[in-house]
């Protein structure tokens, strides 16, 4: 289809990150999310995972927080698994629209310092939808129509966890040692903060949607929405993102330490 604008299948996601941040570019993510051209400095995370460019974003993060290697470790992978995650996140609670972020879509670049690195989708990531979505009415190329919602979920589950976290989880535990649970409590806590913060942009009720993607990932025993100062739901961490082993020690809101 000549002429096709790509960001459409997006429009959802970026209108929801400009609700929760003010603006769509963002630091750690590619202006507009996607990225449309395809510069030597861009890597798909598949470079991540056959060990390639992972030594760099490791030896990265031990630079960022001068902490001991896991505890780096596990600092890099939660900060890269929430702006991973949080496209699918965002498109599945915002508008029933699941980008298909295997490791092959997602571009990673380490070229500003300001950052441990920068992501972006390519923009030819395909997106999954509901039979009822208007591009799959319309026909729009790179779309994926799935049957219902558990399909639909199934796919997300598939693309984000089974064939990009799960692999590059591994190969990170073939560099350090860190256990799987803490860094899935991580991608537990990223997810039900998304959709926390994001509440006021998303229709239904927020904890229903965290509830149903941690159950959809098998996440939901590594996190807990418990009331907040005010009464509103906040994130209670069952494993530690060992913040505080740092030598300027942090202990994060809802951080299973804080509450013990």
């Amino acid at each position: 289809m000549p002429g096709r604008d790509v960001a459409a299948p997006f429009v959802p996601i970026t209108a929801t990150l400009r609700a929760m941040f003010g603006t769509d570019d963002l630091p750690g993510l590619a202006p507009g999310l996607l990225v449309r051209d395809e510069l030597e400095r861009w890597a798909p995370a598949s470079r991540l995972i056959d060990g390639t460019l992972l030594p760099a974003f490791l030896t990265a993060a031990g630079r960022r927080w001068g902490g001991t290697p896991h505890a780096c470790a596990a600092l890099a992978w939660k900060s890269y698994s929430y702006w991973t995650a949080l496209p699918a996140v965002l498109g599945w609670a915002s508008a029933r629209r699941v980008p298909l972020l295997d490791p092959a879509h997602v571009l990673v670049h380490f070229e500003d310092h300001h950052q441990l690195l920068t992501l972006g989708l390519h923009a030819s990531t395909p997106v999954a939808v509901l039979p009822g979505d208007p591009l799959a009415l319309a026909d729009v190329p790179g779309v994926q129509v799935v049957a219902d919602e558990t399909a639909l979920l199934g796919a997300l589950r598939a693309t984000l966890l089974d064939a990009h976290f799960a692999p590059l989880i591994a190969a990170i535990q073939g560099e350090v040692r860190i256990g799987t649970r803490t860094l899935l409590g991580s991608v537990a806590s990223g997810i039900a903060h998304s959709i926390l913060r994001a509440a006021d942009a998303l229709p239904g009720p927020t904890t229903a949607a965290v509830d149903t993607l941690l159950g959809a990932l098998d996440l939901a025993d590594l996190v807990e929405l418990v009331p907040g100062a005010r009464g509103e739901p906040t994130v209670q961490r069952r494993t530690c993102c060992l913040a505080f082993t740092l030598p300027r020690p942090k202990v994060c809101q809802g951080c299973c330490v804080r509450q013990g």
